[in-house]
């Protein structure tokens, strides 16, 4: 919990326009990048699904998941902002709501060969962030934003759901799953 703390106050430090007041700063882009993964519903369902999943682990770190993805998402913007783009945006990132919320319905708890997977589905989200990059902001200051937004999501996710092992088992997990899966399978129809 430690590194809950630690990141949520980052992330406050981030938000803080008046930390940035001097000038140099690209307070617009970090605003952008923070808010940009809780606009869109499928950004904010995949990196809860993350955390929440990270929470099920045994025998690894549950940091490993959230890490992975972390990373991946910072690569795919940068593929984004590169101009290299990935097959199928949209279908892949509706795909990754729907397994992300078909692996917390299934209830697996290994993360294994999975962290590929989660990495793909990192990749599909960050470089629709870096697709939507402002043109008046910094690249880096957006990417700094959208990225502590998204450990903050997941690290929530992974709080939340190892409150829910302690205290009701398995079934809010699958029941979170259920919801992501079935917005997933809403944002296919539309993709």
């Amino acid at each position: 919990m430690n590194l809950l703390r630690t990141l949520t106050a980052l992330l406050a430090l981030g938000a803080s326009t008046t930390a940035l007041a001097h000038t140099g700063h690209d307070v617009q882009g970090l605003a952008s990048g923070l808010a940009h993964p809780l606009l869109g519903l499928d950004h904010l369902a995949a990196m809860l699904a993350v955390g929440l999943w990270a929470s099920r682990q045994r025998g690894a770190p549950a940091w490993r998941p959230l890490a992975v993805f972390l990373v991946a998402m910072a690569g795919g913007a940068l593929l984004g902002w590169g101009g290299v783009a990935l097959p199928g945006l949209e279908t892949g990132i509706a795909l990754s709501v729907l397994v992300l919320g078909g692996l917390l319905l299934a209830g697996g708890t290994r993360a294994g060969g999975l962290l590929p997977l989660i990495g793909l589905f990192a990749l599909y989200h960050g470089q629709a962030h870096g697709l939507e990059l402002p043109l008046s902001a910094h690249p880096g200051a957006y990417a700094l934003g959208f990225l502590l937004t998204t450990a903050a999501l997941q690290l929530t996710g992974l709080a939340l759901g190892r409150l829910a092992l302690r205290h009701r088992g398995q079934g809010w997990l699958r029941l979170a799953g259920a919801a992501a899966g079935g917005l997933g399978a809403w944002l296919l129809l539309g993709a």
